[in-house]
């Protein structure tokens, strides 16, 4: 984060309001452990389409109802009943320092955010997310990490019960969590949330033709994998019937264990760190495409329909992005050829590999091995 005021500068060299008339995107900054994973000083993961006609809310003067932006970017942008918000720090609005308190108390304000930017578009983050990600710095310590998750509950417990009280409606999503834990984050804040919301406008329609498509008669058992009951254990899933499908898998080494049950066991340890030769990462990652499809597949989407995928790998294993983007790309490859059908036009599949210290499903477990967060939507 030291390079933070300089990487803003070479941003705004092609990302400024005279370049975008449609509006700057929306982003959300995070350090990660790039060069100990064999990437380089910078790595920027870009969302975009053909469709402009997205509603963009960008506040740059101070105010008292939501921060203003710190960085050439806009709170939030709709598009095609997708909200997608930048990464909101525990900011007064007022005075744009971090509330002072604790991770907890930054958390809360964070949230308070979040909800001020979702109530400019008619809804609500604890009644309209899908997703959430929550960046906490390394620097907060495990107990304070529990203080988190309960304050996140309790935040969002209190928002829905005001949101439901002042609605017409009684409408809710059960967004999924996930909770990244890295190095450092801008103002070195604690904590940083980024939510997705589905905004319904009324407008959405799904062609008839894009809802009879590809289920599969009899479930297909890709590289030997078969249905478990334990899968349930790791999967989280959020489906708006027909239109949008957001999935997270927690793959933990226990899990890994079961996945390479056939293989030697896992718990290899260097300098008392977990860690797993390349065939077992191998076999997970065929894994991780395996059970994403097949979450997709029941619930009628298709990988023509992904906006993002990516894989979060924890640093400690020791795994290069030259050892992992092509063996994520083989098994996608491959799923393709088995299944018989093509990504986006024959197209060489897109995803992210972002290594973290640790990710997983609830802040005082973020020791997944690797961690699949998947978002499609049907056009």
């Amino acid at each position: 984060m030291n390079k933070f005021s300089e990487a803003n500068e070479t941003y705004v060299n092609f990302i400024r309001h005279e370049k975008c008339p449609f509006g700057v995107p929306s982003r959300s900054t995070v350090q990660v452990p790039l060069i100990e994973s064999g990437f380089s000083s910078a790595y920027i993961e870009v969302l975009v389409s053909n469709n402009k006609s997205k509603k963009v809310l960008h506040v740059q003067s101070i105010s008292c109802w939501a921060p203003s932006c710190i960085g050439p970017y806009s709170q939030a942008t709709l598009h095609e009943g997708i909200l997608h918000m930048a990464g909101q720090l525990g900011l007064d609005p007022p005075t744009m320092n971090l509330c002072q308190g604790g991770p907890d108390v930054e958390l809360e304000q964070a949230l308070k955010n979040s909800e001020a930017v979702a109530k400019c578009y008619n809804c609500s983050v604890s009644t309209s997310a899908i997703v959430f990600v929550i960046y906490c710095s390394k620097r907060v310590s495990s107990s304070e990490r529990l203080n988190i998750q309960e304050k996140q509950e309790t935040i969002l417990r209190q928002m829905k019960i005001s949101h439901l009280q002042e609605a017409d409606t009684y409408k809710e999503l059960d967004p999924l969590f996930l909770y990244v834990l890295v190095p450092d984050l801008p103002k070195r804040a604690c904590v940083e949330v980024k939510p997705i919301l589905y905004v319904e406008d009324g407008t959405d329609t799904v062609p008839e033709a894009l809802t009879e498509r590809s289920r599969s008669e009899t479930p297909s058992h890709y590289w030997g994998f078969q249905p478990e009951n334990w899968h349930d254990s790791c999967i989280q899933k959020c489906v708006v019937s027909g239109k949008i499908c957001a999935i997270i898998l927690n793959i933990t080494s226990e899990l890994a264990t079961k996945i390479c049950f056939d293989s030697q066991p896992t718990d290899n340890v260097n300098n008392g760190q977990y860690s797993l030769p390349k065939a077992y990462m191998e076999k997970i990652s065929k894994f991780c495409i395996y059970l994403l499809d097949k979450v997709m597949t029941d619930n009628d989407f298709t990988w023509e329909d992904i906006m993002s995928l990516r894989f979060y790998i924890r640093e400690s294993l020791q795994m290069s992005a030259q050892l992992l983007q092509p063996m994520f790309c083989n098994a996608l490859f491959e799923l393709s050829e088995m299944s018989h059908n093509n990504f986006k036009n024959g197209e060489e599949p897109i995803f992210n590999i972002v290594p973290v210290i640790g990710a997983g499903k609830s802040a005082s477990s973020m020791d997944d091995v690797v961690t699949c967060e998947l978002l499609a939507r049907k056009y």
